[in-house]
């Protein structure tokens, strides 16, 4: 994922979990509530944090087959601090796909505001493959060998398609018949068991980029049990091969013109006076030369690729100062001062070493693969492709994400059992959807598209601003969300917030209500 993102880091000890004991519940049938006197989860203090609750699910692998093999769902729960107005549980999930939730509930309590806290228990889950619940385990040797996921001519894609199909079975050999059913369809069901779990009779959910999709989805399976979802920063699950990758390399390119032009009003950027277009040209240049290393360490080489997938992590925030601190490292050859900066340089350094042959999570192409077909057959056509995406983003070349993640994809061996569909969600409550005007990662056409899709079943409030994740950005944005979880109430049609500048002085983020945000996931992983 990324070093600047606003979401929580994947920090917790990957390990297999042992199936649990099978259960009787159908897939489409309604999971009973918990029995008090046999509760479905045995909540107790968790290891990493005594101040938070953790415990385990056990859900079927397989959801159409119930009774066949089970696994352990990992849970964390931080509950009301005010029992007297509880209303239920939020269950949270921060996207990916391969974010962690238990992390996310964790490390992150102030994430949500002090009113949602109050009325609910906040409830993390680490989905299907992920983390704590029984993770997709593949041979880093094999992960760390990885080719380019832009091929230059035949010989290099056929390479990246033989390398991804030896590599899903690779993952297939160390996980068990988990990897075939990490889909989202998938998750959705593991959600609908978590609020029966916790005693909920309708399901209250926030969910921030790829976590909308598991809302979206939820609200097609289970219309009649949402009392209310927050979908912030939305997937649009509708996209071909050419509409993701062309609408993706457009919001990333709007990323880079937003930076330039507010590095360029803003004294306090180190670039603020430079021709940054120029600077970046040459850069790439050197990179597509081979002549581009990282600040101190001259044998790691960097591709356009790499420099485009570190330039892109710093919208995610944004970090525009950080950035430029960034570029200025690069073209000098100067380890950066800036704190973000030598971050996101450290771990591309860590990022580049050789690895020892063990095992190591593969979270998000499983996932990503199994919710999306995304065909190229040949380097004819991807060769298409990247020309359409230098169409629309031409000093970017391309969404890093989507490209990776759509090469991931071919010739993986796992079938894609939840490919792309208009979104057909019937609710009994109307969703309430968020997205950023400049987001780098799920970009304002795919929250309007979405929305287009769901109708009057769902409500946006557009925040004009930049970065990836809205809530926590300003009282403008928060107040509307709480409001609507707590009590239901929905923004007016084509509500809008203003926008707040990145890096704002800490005086002006109490002027607006924006709380601290917490640190970003893993870094160079790939995300939503």
């Amino acid at each position: 994922m990324r070093t600047t993102a606003r979401l929580v880091a994947i920090t917790a000890a990957l390990a297999l979990v042992v199936p649990g004991a099978p259960a009787a519940s159908a897939a489409t049938t309604p999971a009973k509530a918990a029995n008090p006197a046999n509760p479905a989860v045995a909540w107790a203090a968790c290891a990493d944090d005594p101040t938070a609750e953790c415990g385990t699910l056990s859900v079927p692998v397989d959801w159409s087959r119930p009774r066949g093999e089970h696994f352990d769902l990992a849970l964390a729960r931080r509950k009301a601090t005010d029992p007297s107005k509880r209303i239920g549980s939020l269950v949270v999930n921060p996207g990916g796909p391969g974010g962690s939730g238990v992390d996310f509930v964790l490390l992150a309590p102030d994430y949500f505001s002090a009113d949602l806290r109050a009325r609910f228990d906040l409830v993390g889950f680490d989905p299907r493959g992920v983390a704590r619940s029984h993770p997709v385990l593949c041979s880093l040797d094999l992960l760390s060998a990885a080719p380019s996921p832009v091929p230059t001519n035949q010989a290099e894609f056929d390479r990246l398609v033989r390398y991804n199909r030896d590599l899903g079975n690779d993952c297939r050999r160390h996980t068990g018949p988990l990897i075939d059913h990490v889909d989202t369809s998938s998750v959705v069901k593991d959600i609908d068991a978590i609020r029966a779990a916790v005693g909920d009779r309708k399901l209250s959910y926030y969910g921030v980029s790829y976590g909308t999709l598991m809302g979206q989805q939820y609200a097609e399976q289970f219309p009649d049990r949402v009392r209310a979802l927050v979908l912030d920063s939305n997937m649009d699950h509708s996209l071909g091969t050419a509409g993701f990758l062309l609408t993706e390399a457009g919001t990333v390119q709007d990323s880079w013109n937003e930076f330039v032009k507010g590095c360029r009003a803003d004294p306090g950027c180190v670039l603020h006076d430079s021709d940054i277009r120029a600077l970046w040209a040459d850069l790439m240049a050197r990179a597509g030369r081979g002549e581009l290393t990282l600040p101190g360490e001259p044998s790691a080489v960097l591709t356009q690729f790499d420099l485009v997938g570190i330039v892109f992590g710093f919208f995610y925030g944004p970090d525009w100062r950080g950035l430029a601190e960034l570029l200025v490292a690069l073209d000098t050859g100067t380890p950066p001062a800036d704190a973000s900066a030598a971050t996101a340089l450290a771990a591309t350094a860590r990022k580049a070493k050789a690895a020892d042959p063990e095992l190591a999570e593969n979270s998000f192409q499983p996932q990503f693969c199994g919710d999306w077909e995304l065909p190229v057959r040949n380097y004819a056509e991807l060769a298409v492709l990247l020309r359409a995406q230098r169409l629309v983003a031409p000093e970017m070349l391309y969404s890093p994400l989507a490209l990776s993640a759509t090469t991931a994809c071919l010739g993986w061996s796992a079938q894609t059992n939840n490919p792309q569909h208009p979104l057909r969600a019937h609710p009994a409550k109307t969703l309430y959807m968020t997205n950023a005007l400049h987001d780098p990662a799920t970009g304002y056409a795919w929250a309007l598209n979405a929305k287009r899709q769901l109708g009057d079943a769902a409500r946006l409030l557009t925040y004009k601003g930049w970065g990836h994740g809205v809530y926590g950005r300003s009282d403008c944005v928060s107040a509307p969300v709480d409001a609507y979880l707590i009590s239901g109430a929905l923004p007016r049609p084509g509500a809008l917030c203003a926008a707040v500048p990145p890096n704002p002085p800490a005086a002006a983020r109490s002027a607006t209500g924006q709380r601290p945000l917490p640190a970003g996931p893993r870094p160079n992983l790939p995300g939503f």
